[in-house]
């Protein structure tokens, strides 16, 4: 039967009733999964095999699921469309542009189906890919909608197609409204599209078990009005019970309100400062002129979820600790609505489930901050790339900060501003990098979570931690200088750890002195009328620098060899006794290679062309 035509178009072909869509699903999709289970070789949680879903679109037209099979190398996708009209394409590209996209399209010409691999354009025209890499496991019609179950590789070696990798993906779609003559008689600009951020290789760890005296937390706002605009942050105050004793939290997960999963963007919780002893009960819009200053002491990280991630377990051995003596009551909970089509009236009472126990694990979990300090000496000159700064947690502070078994890693959270691309901590022992912590190459400042390593990282006293940060400021007239404002810039990952130590920040600028050295150099070589004078602030005196070829060279490498100030700290935000200003910059005498995708040794086996589409019998 041509059923995926008559999906598509508007021929006149009978439709089958509800109960034989449910039993032609049904059996379709259990054939399926038995494939899949046995192909995922035994990596499929016991709940679902397809267990990660995120909407696509704020409509609710598009929804994904996915599952990765590390053996294969290789991610099943099932993409669910809700009233189709005449196709649907879906892919990914480097920062969510549908130009230059690596897609998959699902299109009728009016009398066939067809679903194929396809590139788009930098002017967003699409086109058939020689390589097809997609492959149709099924289509079909169901209940609710038209399911296309497919699989593709992480790496292709097809200079069209998108590699695969550990970190933020950056999924596009469009939806074609009308059937077309051909694949290359569709261009992306002239469809309603948009994109969505995921981490599509979730790590394949097990589950630990839960202590059989778990309790549960919920940390909501309550049956809040989501604002009629399409970016809010929303803040909540929550309290802890008086006399809440010291618990361990081993997992949590997130509430999100039925027929919201399209807003709900991320969300975190965060504790407020043992220094005060009370905090106001707010609930409104984080930059609300109402909002608490005192609010801003809430920032210690207990949980944060984005979308697309499931539960956060802590290991077996280790829990975060809360409540009790020298721990603040108060919460403050930050969900972030994402709402382009400025829906009104939608109410939320979203937020997460913290599972803590009283029986206290061997070791507390820790959050150790790394990176660069959040200050201007740090700065990015406008119009540039890929412009890269770095932060060290040297050797003498770990050496002098950890314990002698050291510490082990098992999670990250990166973090930048507006203009971040790509974020990298490495660890290098005795001047050689010896392990990546975490990367992600296609960091977006707008997809912040938490995420589980593959792999534990252990690091030891003497060891050295390089976090560099990749920025973008193509798009301004103005260096970008470090500090809090959203406008100005961070580079940070927040490792969670254990067992947890009295150091909670290890990071580095360059010297303030040699960046006066600088602007005296810009200064005398400048020919314009200007000052970097060091009576200005040091803002005031990038604001100052004449952007050309030779300020911008000497401030990359004024970065690459100026001493540092070392930022050692312990919880009370005093550093460790020792001398840290003056340092110098560490030596790498060798580096880890950059991973490099497994090439298969000719063509990949699959058909020359596009597949024809049937709808309830698979491929055709």
């Amino acid at each position: 039967m041509a059923g995926g035509a008559a999906e598509l178009s508007a021929m006149q072909v009978p439709s089958p009733s509800a109960r034989e869509a449910a039993s032609m699903y049904g059996t379709a999709v259990a054939v399926f999964l038995v494939i899949l289970v046995a192909a995922l070789q035994g990596s499929v949680p016991p709940e679902s095999p397809l267990p990660y879903r995120i909407p696509l679109d704020p409509e609710g037209t598009l929804e994904l699921s996915w599952n990765v099979s590390y053996a294969q190398e290789t991610v099943y996708f099932r993409l669910l469309v809700r009233g189709l009209r005449a196709g649907v394409l879906f892919g990914m590209s480097d920062r969510g542009a549908l130009q230059g996209a690596d897609l998959v399209v699902l299109w009728t010409d009016g009398d066939s189906a067809y679903f194929g691999d396809a590139w788009s354009d930098q002017k967003g025209q699409i086109h058939l890919d020689a390589q097809q890499d997609y492959e149709l496991l099924q289509a079909q019609r169901t209940p609710e909608g038209l399911t296309l179950l497919f699989r593709r590789p992480f790496s292709t070696c097809d200079p069209r197609d998108y590699l695969i990798e550990d970190g933020t993906v950056h999924l596009v779609y469009g939806i074609l409204e009308r059937p077309f003559p051909s694949l290359e008689a569709i261009n992306a600009s002239g469809l309603r599209t948009g994109l969505q951020r995921v981490q599509l290789l979730k790590p394949n760890i097990s589950v630990p078990a839960l202590p059989a005296d778990t309790r549960t937390l919920e940390v909501r706002a309550p049956d809040i009005l989501i604002p009629g605009q399409e970016t809010t942050y929303w803040c909540h105050v929550a309290e802890l019970p008086v006399g809440f004793s010291r618990h361990h939290i081993v997992m949590y997960e997130p509430i999100v309100t039925e027929g919201n999963e399209a807003l709900v963007h991320h969300m975190e919780v965060f504790q407020c400062a043992a220094t005060f002893e009370s905090f106001p009960h707010f609930s409104g819009p984080c930059d609300s002129k109402m909002k608490p200053d005192r609010l801003n002491y809430c920032r210690h990280v207990l949980a944060a979820w984005a979308l697309g991630a499931k539960a956060f377990y802590y290991p077996e051995e280790a829990g975060l600790a809360f409540g009790g003596s020298g721990s603040s009551r108060f919460l403050r909970l930050e969900v972030h609505y994402h709402n382009p089509l400025q829906i009104q009236g939608r109410r939320d009472s979203s937020g997460i489930r913290l599972h803590y126990t009283a029986s206290l694990r061997r070791f507390d979990a820790g959050v150790l901050e790394l990176g660069l300090v959040y200050t201007p000496l740090m700065a990015v000159p406008p119009r540039e790339a890929a412009f890269v700064l770095r932060g060290y947690c040297t050797d003498k502070c770990t050496q002098l900060a950890l314990p002698p078994s050291g510490i082990h890693i098992f999670a990250s959270q990166l973090h930048t501003h507006l203009t971040g691309r790509k974020v990298v901590t490495v660890l290098a022992r005795d001047g050689r990098e010896r392990a990546i912590v975490n990367r992600d190459n296609h960091y977006s400042p707008h997809f912040q979570e938490i995420r589980m390593l593959k792999e534990i990282v252990t690091v030891l006293p003497g060891d050295l931690l390089i976090t560099s940060c990749t920025y973008n400021t193509e798009d301004r007239t103005l260096a970008t200088v470090g500090g809090f404002g959203i406008l100005e810039e961070m580079c940070v990952n927040y490792v969670h750890y254990y067992p947890r130590t009295q150091l909670e920040l290890c990071k580095s600028a360059v010297d303030p002195g040699f960046l006066q050295k600088y602007f005296h150099l810009v200064n005398s070589f400048n020919s314009e009328e200007v000052c970097t004078c060091p009576q200005a602030s040091v803002p005031e005196q990038f604001a100052a620098v004449p952007w050309n070829s030779f300020s911008r060279d000497t401030l990359r490498a004024l970065y690459g060899f100026a001493p540092l100030s070392v930022h050692c700290n312990k919880s009370s935000a005093s550093r460790f006794p020792g001398e840290w200003e003056l340092q110098p910059l560490p030596e790498i005498t060798a580096r880890l290679p950059e991973p490099a995708p497994r090439c298969l040794a000719g063509p990949r086996p699959g058909p020359a062309g596009p597949t024809v589409v049937r709808i309830g019998g698979g491929r055709g």
